[in-house]
């Protein structure tokens, strides 16, 4: 593994903000748009942060699965690469890459106890599914989250407010319900996060960013984007969600 971000194959592949949402031409075929292919990705992040809960993995398995989900769809089609199977595959990958393995067989437990009516799924099928799923990913695996960041920089900002704290790291955990790991440095991200629970907190900390030398401009950018996606959740709803996952013939 990389000794720091700045070496690694994830900043390598940080991407354009335009080259992530991009349908793939064969989904189009299908009529999925940009808006059905957010919401796709938006429903499976939370499936697997649901699926997590039940199998006791640790949050940092969870970031690495979302984010390797949304690295294969960067490059793959959804028609391809199912999203339901592609979601049970990630976190199967990702357990392994974090040192925190879930039998396969498992996810296949509660995946079927959990939506016993949409997933079909047998071990063969995530077993078939990682190898495809690792050549989508040109086999790297290497993934820095906000996390390590976030501790280092509230503790150095002496913010020791319990509730400030709660809220920034919810703000991070929610971050991967977007694609921003993908397009953004980690240690940026967290720093957006402080940000918006420093505003809403009512919390001084400016002389602190100053402090940093960081572009605040960056910052505040990653910060509207997290508040847009906030003010874009109170429009989801089922019907919105049934409707993109019916142009790929697929029930969610």
């Amino acid at each position: 593994m990389a000794a720091n971000f700045w070496n690694s194959s994830h900043y390598k592949q940080l991407l354009d903000p335009e080259e992530v949402d991009v349908v793939h031409a064969l989904d189009k075929e299908r009529g999925i748009s940009i808006e059905d292919f957010k919401l796709i990705k938006f429903h499976m992040s939370n499936h697997i942060m649901k699926l997590a809960q039940h199998i006791k993995v640790r949050q940092r398995v969870v970031a690495t699965a979302i984010t390797y989900m949304r690295r294969v769809y960067s490059r793959k089609s959804m028609v391809e690469f199912e999203p339901r199977l592609v979601a049970l595959t990630c976190l199967y990958l990702a357990s392994k890459a974090e040192e925190s393995i879930v039998q396969a067989r498992n996810l296949v437990f509660y995946i079927k106890r959990l939506y016993p009516d949409e997933y079909k799924y047998e071990l063969k099928d995530i077993l078939g599914m990682e190898m495809k799923v690792l050549e989508a990913l040109n086999y790297y695996l290497v993934v820095f989250h906000p996390y390590r960041s976030l501790s280092e920089f509230l503790q150095d900002a002496a913010i020791n407010d319990v509730n400030m704290n709660q809220l920034t790291w919810g703000i991070v955990n929610d971050t991967y319900k977007m694609d921003l790991i993908l397009v953004h440095p980690p240690y940026r991200i967290a720093l957006a996060c402080i940000y918006i629970a420093s505003i809403h907190r009512e919390k001084d900390i400016t002389a602190w960013f100053e402090d940093l030398h960081e572009d605040m401009n960056l910052v505040k950018n990653i910060a509207m984007e997290i508040l847009d996606f906030y003010e874009n959740c109170r429009t989801i709803t089922e019907e919105r969600v049934n409707s993109a996952f019916s142009k790929l013939s697929l029930k969610p």
